[in-house]
């Protein structure tokens, strides 16, 4: 539909991913459409419970998404994910009772085009990690607001998604549109 144009994409923390094809400009509104950035609600992560789910972004385009009863599911934004490319293996760490501090990282993402860390955008504690990833890791590709979500967390102090440098879905959203 649109020729591909050849563009570098850097991440914070991601790695650097080199010759990444994107869409051009005309395709952005697309992209940056909150609507891509949304938990997919069909998902484990959207049927949990009733809600209301606190949704929160990093600025290395992780997602928390946040239960009244403290249980947090962590993952890449579509963002990520299309910027990585064709998920070929996900690392997941070991479920443990001890506290995973924010920056920590939660595992890696392979694909065709670059490894990336992930990392944890809150402080918890780990209590399942998303072992089809191992079996399907194109579903980081997907559908990574949904059933491509990475750990399951267990968060004690919720303030922590309102503190710091998480983003709601509009500040993630000018975030995109601030990094082109």
């Amino acid at each position: 539909m649109f020729p591909a144009v050849s563009k570098r994409i850097i991440f914070s923390r991601f790695s650097t991913i080199h010759r990444a094809s994107v869409l051009p400009a005309a395709t952005s509104f697309v992209r940056f459409n909150s609507s891509i950035n949304k938990i997919n609600q069909e998902s484990i992560v959207g049927k949990y419970s009733p809600g209301p789910i606190v949704l929160r972004y990093s600025q290395e385009h992780e997602w928390v998404a946040a239960h009244p009863d403290g249980t947090t599911f962590i993952g890449i934004t579509k963002y990520a994910a299309d910027a990585i490319g064709d998920a070929t293996y996900v690392e997941l760490p070991d479920v443990s009772d001890e506290v995973i501090e924010q920056g920590a990282s939660l595992g890696s993402v392979e694909s065709v085009k670059s490894a990336s860390e992930i990392y944890s955008p809150v402080n918890g504690e780990i209590i399942e990690a998303n072992k089809v990833l191992s079996e399907k890791p194109d579903l980081i590709n997907s559908d990574p607001m949904g059933e491509g979500w990475i750990v399951k967390m267990k968060i004690f102090d919720t303030k922590q998604l309102d503190e710091g440098d998480l983003f709601d879905e509009k500040g993630y959203q000018k975030y995109l549109e601030d990094l082109d």
